[in-house]
């Protein structure tokens, strides 16, 4: 399958933050780590990852760091006005951006690749049972 390059604008639901992507998109997922089920507030995150030079932001974040799943530390950006949640990054990729695909209008070009942290995923949380899916990480033990 050829890259996906993004060339795209999502903004914080107020409005005081923006990202602008461009570049190809290294990867697409879901996972459903502890973790990411509470950032998310349901069964599983959507995520694109993009290096962090594909990625400027506008306006005024606030993080958030704690050690995740993997054993990494993970410091999930937000906007310190309306909570959107607008990024992440690990210590374990320090130059990937992890981006919610739902930040923005209209991803109908998401199209996730792989599921990890399936250990702990739910079963009411229904995902295609075609994809891939990872207790932990890819065997390659990358995203």
């Amino acid at each position: 399958m050829p890259t996906l390059s993004l060339d795209e604008t999502a903004n914080c639901a107020c409005g005081a933050v923006s990202l602008r992507i461009e570049g190809p998109v290294l990867s697409m997922l879901v996972c459903s780590c502890l973790d990411c089920r509470k950032a998310t507030g349901t069964g599983h995150s959507a995520v694109i990852l993009m290096s962090t030079d594909a990625v400027e932001i506008s306006g005024d974040v606030k993080g958030h760091t704690r050690k995740a799943a993997s054993g990494s530390e993970i410091t999930r950006n937000f906007c310190p006005e309306c909570g959107t949640p607008l990024f992440a990054r690990t210590a374990r990729a320090p130059l990937l951006a992890l981006i919610p695909a739902g930040l923005f209008d209209n991803p109908d070009w998401f199209a996730p690749r792989q599921a990890i942290f399936s250990r702990t995923h739910l079963q009411w949380d229904t995902l295609n049972e075609a994809l891939p899916q990872y207790d932990t990480y890819r065997d390659t033990g990358g995203f």
